[in-house]
């Protein structure tokens, strides 16, 4: 049991900075354009931004990868059944992927926007966006988390919170489809909103993680 509540206040603690961290760094983002020249024109008139928000995202996606991997050997009831487990197994696997994402993005994609090297910027942003598609499963991952803790009776959060989250993290993957599979404007705006509001809930989670006390989480 000492072991367990170690573990779910040290995953907690990641969880919640990882959180704070995603926002910063969501609400810093923005939508992305459908158009591609203009969303390269918008990174090179803020390209320190851009490089800034996206190593940001990098560092909060590593977390949340510390975060479920710390989860999975802490035999919680958070990996009782099948599903979340194998949620909290898909966090850390999505947040890898997509951290790639975040150190292209502050890097190569951000220098050849400044540079006007189109070729190159179109090359790496299929890349990036390809490795992107992470945050996608992510969202679906947090979504299972979270509606598992509406329907637990030892949830540490309130379950309309919970409920809140769920479809926050549904509607995170359907902007993200909608967005950049499928060419939608109004896609991207669903995907930073409901990003946010899904990260604000896992940043309260974790912070409940890590206030635990006993084996109840």
């Amino acid at each position: 049991m000492a072991h367990t509540n170690r573990a779910v206040r040290v995953a907690g603690t990641w969880l919640a900075i990882a959180s704070v961290l995603m926002v910063a760094a969501l609400v810093f983002h923005g939508p992305i354009s459908p158009d591609l020249n203009d969303q390269m024109r918008k990174i090179a008139d803020g390209a320190i931004r851009w490089s800034v928000v996206h190593w940001i995202a990098a560092a909060a996606l590593s977390l949340y990868a510390l975060t479920g991997l710390v989860v999975l050997t802490s035999g919680s009831h958070l990996t009782e059944g099948w599903w979340t487990m194998t949620a909290w197994a898909v966090l850390p696997v999505s947040a890898l992927w997509t951290m790639t994402t975040g150190v292209v993005e502050a890097t190569v994609v951000a220098s050849a926007a400044v540079s006007g090297t189109k070729e190159t910027f179109e090359a790496w942003w299929a890349f990036a966006a390809g490795k992107a598609t992470g945050f996608a499963f992510l969202a679906l991952a947090v979504a299972v988390i979270a509606g598992n803790e509406a329907r637990s009776s030892e949830r540490a959060t309130p379950a309309w919170s919970a409920w809140i989250a769920m479809v926050a993290g549904v509607a995170s993957f359907a902007g993200w489809a909608l967005g950049m599979w499928f060419g939608v404007a109004v896609g991207n705006l669903l995907w930073v909103a409901s990003s946010i509001l899904m990260s604000v809930w896992t940043l309260w989670f974790g912070v409940a993680m890590m206030r635990s006390r006993s084996n109840a989480i």
